[in-house]
């Protein structure tokens, strides 16, 4: 089986395979530093709870946007794993994916990942909306090749700055709320959160377009993306495992170029 690692700067996500579909799939803080030991025994038991053990899992794929957890990520899968995982961009692995601006080496991990799963899964032309700890826009032309991004604060980092720099305005979670006045203090700040961050969406997509001079599908993933389901226009599929999913595509198109150099 393949277990399949995103370790980004708010969740490290772990998700196991046997075949297409995730198992299982399990989130932990990004707290750092996290010690190859306490991934185990937080890990262990839940993939007993699953059925399943260490013993089960043959490779591992790890995105990782936090080079600090590389280390004990790394340490982790020897350790208890017994298996030298691979990681998203090392030498000798490719994604597949025409990418067309400067630099192409720099793109991080979670990227990559969006842009593999979604040429796999979706038509071209597309924008992937990915609302993580940074809220960033991936586009895709129509011969599904990586053109370029956009990366805007995310939401969580909205409410936490609204919250922070204001003396007597808490901190809310993020709901769609029932209309878009809000009549107290805690009904106006999720209009503003919430429907604020439609329009940005919407106007961001809309801005992109023009300069594409393409109508793209609207992918939406990330952790946030089931809240703002029917809010978007455009859109053509939540896809809340997106990145995972790309990193299993990628183990599995460089796992049969290593069978095949074999």
């Amino acid at each position: 089986m393949l277990l399949a690692i995103d370790a980004g700067n708010t969740n490290t996500v772990f998700a196991l395979y046997k075949g297409e579909a995730p198992l299982s799939i399990w989130r932990i803080r990004a707290e750092a530093p996290r010690t190859s030991d306490e991934y185990a025994s937080w890990l262990s038991p839940l993939l007993q709870q699953a059925g399943y053990d260490f013993g089960d899992i043959t490779d591992v794929i790890i995105g990782s946007v936090v080079p600090s957890a590389n280390f004990h990520l790394k340490g982790f899968c020897d350790k208890y794993l017994k298996i030298d995982p691979m990681f998203v961009g090392q030498a000798g692995c490719d994604h597949g994916v025409a990418i067309t601006f400067p630099n192409a080496h720099l793109v991080g991990a979670d990227l990559i990942a969006n842009v593999v799963a979604a040429k796999a899964k979706y038509r071209a032309p597309m924008i992937i909306i990915d609302f993580g700890t940074a809220t960033k826009f991936l586009v895709m032309d129509r011969n599904a090749a990586f053109t370029g991004a956009v990366i805007a604060p995310g939401i969580n980092l909205s409410v936490e700055a609204l919250h922070n720099a204001t003396a007597q305005l808490p901190k809310i979670d993020v709901v769609k709320p029932a209309a878009v006045i809000g009549t107290d203090t805690i009904g106006c700040m999720r209009s503003g959160i919430f429907w604020g961050y439609v329009s940005m969406v919407e106007g961001m997509c809309q801005r992109i377009s023009l300069e594409m001079k393409e109508i793209p599908d609207l992918i939406v993933t990330g952790g946030l993306a089931p809240i703002f389901e029917g809010s978007i226009q455009g859109v053509r599929a939540i896809d809340p495992n997106l990145t995972i999913d790309g990193l299993r595509l990628y183990h599995a198109r460089n796992h049969q170029k290593e069978k095949a150099a074999a």
